[in-house]
């Protein structure tokens, strides 16, 4: 992993901040800290960091307040490293744009596979998005690889960066269906590591953005017992 990857470390913990500082300097990264929600703005803004690895208790503005603020201007990969492990938190991580919830107490080994795991699909992604940046045209979707926009009726709907990823990629294969497992993969390098439930909730989250009556999507069909597919004729694809 490149030593130009840059990683901001928002939390108020100065003895996990320092743990996670020396770990990933020790892999040669380049690490920013923050200990509070303003100060994880302001870092966010003026460095654009590769990654952020974001606490969710923090004094002032919580962890999924800062998502939410940096969701409005920037995909960079977010992972949660917090102690509040509940199934709703890990939804509404994700749900705000999230990435990757990691919990309390965590393997400094696991963490560090896990970031570099998500730079390495965020720099192919990137890389993907160069070589392919024809647009697809659906009667009432526009899919943009190009500037991330979508529109949906000639309006804008904001999308996390897997979002976009998981959209993009079932809406260059309409009618293939794939597996929860195979999606799975596709925005994480290892199946293993972490719960595919994480696929359901993005496809419930792309749903309410993009359908008009998200309990009977029209774009995102589920097939019992095997997955999802996008549901339409292919694409236009425009220049």
């Amino acid at each position: 992993m490149s030593s130009k990857n840059t990683i901001l470390i928002v939390d108020d913990d100065q003895e996990i901040n320092e743990l996670l500082t020396m770990s990933l300097k020790r892999e040669g990264f380049h690490t920013l800290s923050a200990y509070n929600g303003v100060d994880a703005l302001k870092a966010a803004q003026e460095h654009a960091p590769d990654l952020v690895l974001l606490d969710v208790l923090l004094p002032g503005m919580d962890g999924f307040q800062i998502c939410s603020e940096i969701r409005k201007t920037s995909n960079v990969p977010i992972l949660f490293v917090s102690c509040k492990d509940e199934d709703i938190d890990k939804v509404l991580g994700l749900g705000l744009g999230g990435d990757d919830f990691i919990s309390k107490p965590f393997s400094p080994i696991e963490l560090i596979a896990r970031v570099k795991a998500h730079i390495r699909r965020s720099n192919l992604l990137h890389k993907h998005e160069e070589e392919t940046d024809k647009t697809l045209k659906f009667d009432q979707l526009l899919i943009d690889p190009a500037t991330h926009l979508v529109l949906v009726d000639n309006k804008p709907v904001s999308l996390s960066a897997k979002e976009f990823k998981l959209l993009f990629h079932l809406a260059k294969n309409p009618n293939r269906v794939y597996k929860n497992e195979q999606l799975f993969s596709l925005l994480w390098d290892d199946v293993h590591m972490g719960d595919t439930h994480t696929v359901m909730v993005h496809i419930y989250n792309l749903r309410k953005k993009l359908e008009k009556n998200p309990a009977k999507p029209h774009y995102i069909r589920t097939i019992r017992g095997v997955g999802y597919k996008f549901n339409d004729k292919p694409a236009e694809f425009i220049d």
